[in-house]
Formats: C-alpha cells, structure tokens, sequence
C-alpha cells in the first residue's frame, strides 16, 4: 500500500470537491476546462478525466456529496488510469480522502493474482501519508484473515500470525494449546475445540510499559463453526470461516495500537477453536464448569463462541485491566436488529461507550449501543446447572448472550462488548466482498484521545 500513496508536490492534479462546492470551483476554471464539462454532459457529480489542447489528461475532476466520508472515495483508484496524481481538495478531507484511496485498493489475491496496475496518488503532507498507511494496512489484515479459507486459517495459524505481528513490534506471544488447556483451567475453550484434528489453544500477545494502563482486548477465534453437534444447515455453513472475525479484529486494532506506539499496556487475548463434529464433540445437556467456576448446561452447541469467550474474559480479569474490550461474530439476532454494516456494542461503562460511539461517527466508523438488559438473564436459567450456554427463545438473543458474558465480568471493569458481522455481503465504494473491520477505527481513535 505504501507505494500507492506518498507525500510529494507531483502528479496530473486530482481535484476532489464537495458537490455544494462544484458551481463556485467552475466559475474559476478556464474556457477549456468550462466547454469540456459541457460538451460531456457532466452534472456536476461523479468522475471526470479533463484533457489539454493535444488531447493528453490534464487534470481530474471528482465531486462527491460526502468527500469527508471515509469511503466517499473507496472505488476512485480502481477507476482512474495509472499513472501519478496529486490531491487537491480541502485539508478537513485529506484523511479521509487517503484513506479511502488505499483501502479501495484492497483485493484479496493470496489464490487469485491481480496483475492490474494502480495509479498513485501525491499528498503534501506527510502525517497525513503515514496515518492513512496505518489504518489501511490495519484494516487489510483483518480482511485478509476473515477472507482466507478455513484450510488455511486454523488455530496454529492464527497463533503464527500473532506470532509475525509480536516479531514485528517488538512484542510477546505465549500460547497454550490441546490438553494444557485443561491443565491450566481453561475448560469451556477446550470443550469447544477438542473434536477438532487442529488442537485449540488460547493465544496471549503483550506490548508496552507495564507501567502504563492496563487495556486489554480478547477476539473470539472460532476458526471454522459447523454448528457442533447442533450441526448448521449448508447455507448457514457457507461462510463460517469468518467466525473467526473477532480475533482478526483484535489483531488488526493491536496492530494500530503498536504501530502508533500507544501508551498503554496492551494484552490480546485469542481463544482460537475449530467447532468441529466428532466422537468427542460436546453435547447438548453437557455440563462444563468453566474457568471461574461458573457451571453451564449446554442446551446448544452452535452457541460456541460465548463458551470460548467467557475463559478468556475470566483470564482478562486476572490483570484488573482499566479497559477490556472484546470483538465477535457472536449473533444472528444482532444481524436481524442492525443489519450487517452496523456492528452492535454492550458497554459497562456509558461514558466508554458514548466515546466509541462519537469517534466512530466522526471517522466514518459506525457503531451501535444496545442495552444490557438484566430482566433477560431469566432467560439464562438452568434446572441443573448455573446458567446454560443460550436462551431457548430466539427473542433477544444479541442481548442474552451478551448478558451471559458479562456474568464473566467483575463489577468494576469497564468493559465493550462488539457483536460484528465481519463480512461484507454488498458491494460499497472501498469495502469488496468478503471480509471487512468493523469499529477497529473507532475503537482506536478513543483509545488515542484518551491516552495521548
């Protein structure tokens, strides 16, 4: 991506206007420039190649009704010839304009190669580059994770990439693995993934001062979910290798804590599970007592992720971290209540949540709170055991399993619960098909107003 944006004064001069901008920006163009736009027919909106006398681009007109959107521009260097350009538009939309430059360029080619060439793009300033590399390259590896096929993208691979990311930041990286799980008291992640020939395993990354404040970030890594023994019809299988969205999403973010070198003391936890069918696959009606102790029925093995989470929290509270957040591709019922571009959070703290909230809407990274909503914790109750794995009614079902991981949280954690979809299902100017970060922006923009 780096090659694609730098901060030069070079270029055929790339002008990007607000479409409430356009009429004053002609009115100062030559009569050239003013007759080209005419005899094309152009409108004053959308992409425009202008040329010179001899029939060569002179410059390139592109209006836009939100150029300080993040993805305004996502599909402009698919669309401009190659070549070198050099921005020219409002500093307020320079971010978002690199931005959505570098990740429209995004495709993900690990088993088919594009050859295509792309157009670069010049920007004075510097700062600017660098911040719109960062967030890009972020947001790449979180799409290259959740797009790369299940074979492939296993628990060993998920610990050899945050393995490559510790090496890269200077980090650390333990891992514990098949029956150590059980040695170590991690009982709900081994339940999850030992039916599996890719033994599962917690991965734990730490960066930074130890002196620092303690943030902490757990990712549910369910490699691939065939539902368990509750097996998931084909269409509901199709795309399950994204169920590993939410420990792509926690290295992506950790990785733009690391590279802006924030001053925290950052833990990443990943339990990272195949849900797999085998003669020992866990059952419905299985009792598992968990990591702190909590003993839960299982009435759905299809309700995994929650399982893998809940030991993972519990070891997050070990540290008494200021900050604890997680990320998942947790529930249907959160799709149907927002919709797949709009990732819902649970929050413990509603001044946490209203900063994620407002750095998201001010960087085109949406987020939505729901409510934590005790009545429903009813709804959790077992004959047998302290609680079961899910609801036996489909109503609220975000809610509910967001109540049972917070039964995982000590009362004075501030705590963020993010139930992504992970996945693109439509075509959007800089966001493909397949995989996609949701609120790792957003996320980072408040940790960086808050800790700077």
């Amino acid at each position: 991506m780096k090659q694609l944006l730098n901060a030069n004064n070079l270029g055929i001069p790339l002008f990007i206007i607000d479409k409430t901008a356009y009429q004053a920006w002609l009115n100062q163009q030559n009569n050239q420039v003013q007759n080209w736009l005419k005899q094309t027919s152009y409108k004053g909106e959308g992409l425009s190649l202008v040329p010179n006398s001899q029939g060569e681009l002179e410059q390139v007109l592109f209006v836009v009704a939100q150029p300080e959107h993040y993805f305004s521009c996502g599909d402009l260097i698919k669309q401009l010839p190659e070549g070198q350009y050099l921005l020219k538009t409002e500093q307020q939309y320079q971010d978002a304009i690199c931005f959505s430059w570098l990740v429209g360029s995004y495709q993900f080619d690990r088993y088919k190669k594009n050859e295509s060439k792309l157009p670069t793009l010049s920007v004075t300033n510097q700062d600017t580059v660098a911040k719109a590399i960062k967030y890009a390259e972020a947001t790449a590896l979180t799409r290259d994770l959740i797009n790369t096929p299940a074979a492939d993208m296993m628990p060993e691979h998920l610990g050899e990439t945050a393995v490559a990311l510790a090496e890269r930041f200077n980090a650390k990286v333990t891992q514990i693995i098949g029956d150590e799980l059980l040695t170590q008291n991690y009982p709900t992640i081994h339940a999850v993934g030992r039916a599996s020939v890719h033994a599962p395993r917690l991965i734990d990354l730490t960066w930074g001062d130890k002196n620092h404040p303690n943030v902490t970030l757990v990712g549910k890594g369910v490699c691939f979910d065939s539902g368990g023994l509750d097996l998931k019809p084909a269409a509901g299988m199709r795309n399950m290798k994204k169920d590993m969205g939410g420990s792509a999403h926690v290295l992506g973010l950790a990785q733009l804590i690391m590279a802006h070198n924030l001053p925290i003391n950052l833990r990443v936890l990943i339990p990272a599970v195949e849900n797999a069918v085998s003669n020992n696959a866990f059952r419905p009606g299985d009792v598992i007592t968990t990591r702190k102790g909590i003993t839960v029925e299982i009435d759905n093995t299809d309700a995994e992720g929650r399982l893998v989470l809940c030991d993972a929290l519990a070891e997050a509270e070990n540290d008494q971290p200021e900050l604890l957040i997680d990320f998942a591709t947790l529930t249907g019922a959160m799709r149907v209540a927002l919709g797949t571009e709009l990732p819902g959070i649970f929050s413990t703290s509603d001044e946490v949540a209203a900063g994620i909230t407002t750095a998201g809407s001010t960087i085109s990274d949406p987020v939505w709170r729901m409510p934590l909503h005790g009545a429903y914790k009813d709804m959790l109750k077992s004959q047998i055991a302290d609680m079961t794995n899910c609801s036996t009614t489909p109503f609220g079902g975000a809610i509910t399993a967001a109540l049972y991981l917070q039964e995982f949280i000590s009362d004075n954690t501030d705590w963020v619960h993010f139930d992504v979809m992970a996945f693109n299902v439509r075509h959007l100017p800089g966001r493909p098909l397949g995989g996609e970060a949701f609120g790792i922006r957003a996320v980072f923009d408040y940790l960086q107003n808050r800790y700077r």
